[in-house]
């Protein structure tokens, strides 16, 4: 638990790093697959020619999120337990219900209906990015409470960002919508607010492992 707590930050980084190659490196290898167009769960679809290392990339990437809780709930505990807990919740649902969860139960979209997999990956990706996007939520709370304003202000304005790029990832999906120029290029939308959820932790992740190595 200790090495968990010391070098927990480092792993987190290193499960956003591995996260936002996955579909660039894996692109190379599926170079069908429309990276503006594609969501990124498609590099696991059964008929992908990238589908084992996707899984198996997906499920190492959740357990070096996962790895990094100890350190996140001990950082935060002094000034509130209720948000260290949310805080490293956040990074936990993510983990687990949108990389670990889409490693073990992929998509089929050959298939009609969805099967017990693609409900189980569906509903756990649905869960796993609401904890990614509320993660800069419960960050601005616990500085705020710690009266860092700066880094309060920080957290809040990416906290708007990515719902702001999140909401517009929503109305690309909504069928009726996805026909307009703007929203049809899902798969952009999707990278992108992946990008704006990862900058609340990489900005954590750094600040915590320069002040640990002071």
């Amino acid at each position: 638990m200790n090495v968990l707590k010391k070098y927990g930050f480092h792993f987190l980084l290193i499960g956003v790093i591995s996260d936002f190659l996955t579909p660039y490196v894996l692109g190379i290898f599926y170079p069908e697959l429309h990276q503006m167009t594609a969501v990124m769960s498609l590099f696991g679809d059964v008929g992908s020619p990238v589908r084992g290392a996707f899984l198996i990339w997906s499920v190492v990437a959740g357990c070096f999120y996962t790895l990094s809780l100890p350190a996140i709930y001990t950082t935060f505990k002094e000034t509130s337990r209720p948000l260290a807990g949310l805080t490293a919740a956040a990074i936990g649902t993510y983990g687990i219900g949108d990389c670990i969860f889409t490693g073990l139960f992929s998509v089929d979209t050959a298939d009609a209906q969805w099967n017990f997999s693609t409900w189980v990956h569906n509903i756990g990706s649905g869960i796993g990015y609401a904890g990614f996007l509320l993660f800069p939520l419960f960050l601005y709370l616990i500085y705020k409470k710690q009266n860092k304003r700066e880094l309060s202000r920080r957290y809040f304005v990416l906290l708007l960002l990515s719902l702001t790029v999140a909401a517009i990832y929503g109305l690309a999906r909504i069928p009726q919508l996805n026909q307009l120029v703007i929203f049809k290029q899902l798969g952009f939308w999707q990278r992108l607010s992946f990008v704006f959820n990862y900058l609340p932790i990489v900005a954590l992740t750094m600040g915590e492992i320069k002040k640990r190595s002071r």
